[in-house]
């Protein structure tokens, strides 16, 4: 979803004397619009947004993502030029515990919208079994969201305005993600999640309002497909429906693996982008797979809506990186004691 549109509900309980440097999004979009960051790997990353994803691949696993969204795009304000392209860094570590019959996990998260910071921490627990050829993952997430924005930095009509005279203002709320995943290994994966399920108001900015946080529904889905003459071959299409039932995001993509350890592929967002991805996974032919797997992955977005046919910008870059490692738990051999020996 277009960063203007993920800015638009805090943007709109600002006075109508205030020009935010983005007042151009109301040529794209609609007024209530979302507000999650979104990811061109949301395939490979679908905790960040499922917290019943947590413990599915019986492992510990970790993922540090970097997006950087329009390349170039930049603001001036007071003569002063800025980089205000949107950035979001994402780290996300989960694992299956036993004993808990299910996994834990963590997500936390910057996502720098212009003058606007968001920064979060959740914390999770999913539920798993058995079932139907696959396994099941139920799982709920709650955490904490602080936002910040450098009022110091709006343009406004009135310079004089008391609203835009301090510098910075924050707000800390609370909230909670629930969902569902299941995963038949090497055939297919469906999930079905909501973020912000409370809604939580901030009370950032005297005068401002409160902004509210949107509830967000991701359905998900994939499939794996070798291909007959070449089983070498395994095309994996994706597709993710995001909505707040103001507006809705669908993203389609398809990768090809090669001998399951290198892939590339073509995704779409609807009115938004096209997207080119690479990846690997370097030492998944190391005979170690079946306990560690290092996984690096590239995309590249082509703007495809009016702010690419605008020249400000050059296009979204997004890397990835995750490690998942078995747990192994030792087994020391038994020993038996001779009673008659003491």
């Amino acid at each position: 979803m277009h960063f203007f549109k993920r800015c638009t509900l805090n943007l709109l309980t600002m006075r109508k004397n205030i020009l935010f440097l983005f007042l151009a999004f109301l040529g794209f979009g609609a007024v209530h619009a979302q507000q999650d960051a979104q990811y061109t790997h949301y395939m490979f990353n679908q905790m960040a947004f499922n917290p019943g994803y947590i413990g599915s691949h019986e492992m510990i696993c970790g993922n540090i993502l970097y997006r950087q969204q329009w390349m170039g795009f930049t603001e001036t304000v007071n003569g002063t030029e800025n980089k205000v392209a949107p950035q979001t860094m994402l780290l996300t570590l989960h694992s299956n515990v036993d004993l808990l019959h299910g996994g834990l996990g963590l997500v936390v998260y910057k996502d720098k919208l212009g003058y606007e910071d968001n920064i979060g921490v959740k914390f999770g627990y999913a539920f798993r079994r058995q079932m139907w050829g696959g396994n099941l993952g139920v799982g709920i997430m709650g955490g904490f969201l602080n936002k910040k924005i450098d009022f110091s930095q709006l343009n406004a009509i009135d310079a004089n305005d008391p609203l835009l005279q301090g510098a910075q203002e924050s707000d800390m709320v609370f909230d909670l993600s629930f969902g569902a995943y299941f995963i038949k290994p090497g055939v297919f994966s469906v999930g079905l999640s909501s973020n912000q399920l409370m809604q939580s108001t901030s009370e950032m900015g005297v005068g401002l309002g409160s902004p509210q946080l949107k509830r967000h529904y991701y359905l998900t889905g994939t499939y794996h497909y070798i291909l007959p003459n070449n089983p070498q071959f395994e095309v994996r299409p994706s597709v993710l429906i995001k909505s707040d039932f103001a507006s809705t995001q669908l993203d389609v993509d398809a990768l090809v693996f090669y001998n399951s350890q290198f892939w590339g592929g073509l995704g779409y967002r609807m009115t938004d982008a096209v997207s080119v991805l690479l990846g690997a996974y370097p030492f998944a032919n190391s005979g170690n797979d079946d306990l560690e797997t290092l996984g690096i992955g590239y995309s590249y977005d082509v703007t495809t809506s009016a702010m690419g046919g605008s020249g400000r910008s050059s296009g979204s870059h997004e890397v990835f990186i995750s490690y998942c490692n078995k747990i192994v738990v030792p087994k020391f051999p038994e020993s038996y004691r001779n009673v008659r020996f003491l």
